[in-house]
């Protein structure tokens, strides 16, 4: 990026900032300022992306980038949806670092670790934007948490790069999913369909086995 290019987009920052602070003195865009913060958030992420695209080795910034676009967006969702009860800033802010994880795996498939603190960030982030969701249902979010602890190492089992190595993940996916799917279900309506579902299927399973072997 050349001298020209920065001093024009400084220029046209200064431009942008200038008129919002004029709109948010004469009382017609109160939010003008709040709105500019996220354009730079933005910005500031665009740039780090930018360092990546421009060399697929400085891959660590990916991270900062989207980091900073989930705070950019955040801002602007705050500033229009102020009386909403979803937790924008948990949501994207950690939901934006999970992805950057994600990011680095499909780009650099020799980091498979970025799996597992993606996952984690992510399923943090979807349980803090589903919170309301779940407690309408009656769904526990701590439960909801580990099932998507679960699914992160399942995931990282059948990895298609490292696959032969991550078979160890099988074990934690397993135990995870089954105690948080227990705890997610325990105190909600569904669990009270879930034992009679299972007691039905495996009744028919063992009618279906003895049918089979005649």
């Amino acid at each position: 990026m050349n001298r020209s290019v920065i001093r024009i987009v400084a220029g046209i920052l200064l431009v942008v900032f200038g008129i919002m602070s004029l709109l948010s003195s004469l009382g017609i865009f109160v939010g003008g300022i709040d709105f500019l913060w996220a354009v730079l958030f933005g910005a500031g992420g665009a740039l780090f992306l930018y360092v990546y695209m421009n060399n697929r080795a400085n891959w660590w910034a990916i991270i900062p980038g989207f980091a900073l676009v989930g705070i950019g967006v955040t801002i602007v969702l705050e500033l229009f949806f102020p009386h909403t009860r979803v937790d924008w800033g948990g949501m994207f802010i950690v939901g934006g670092i999970g992805l950057a994880f994600g990011a680095i795996y499909f780009v650099r498939r020799e980091h498979w670790w970025a799996v597992i603190p993606g996952g984690v960030l992510l399923t943090l982030a979807l349980m803090i934007g589903l919170t309301p969701l779940l407690d309408r249902v009656g769904l526990d979010t701590g439960g909801f948490f580990l099932t998507g602890l679960g699914v992160t190492f399942g995931m990282i089992a059948f990895l298609p790069s490292v696959r032969e190595h991550t078979r160890w993940a099988l074990i934690p996916a397993a135990i995870l999913l089954v105690l948080g799917l227990s705890v997610m279900v325990a105190d909600s309506v569904i669990s009270q369909f879930i034992w009679p579902i299972g007691l039905i299927v495996l009744g028919l399973y063992l009618v279906f086995r003895v049918f089979k072997q005649q």
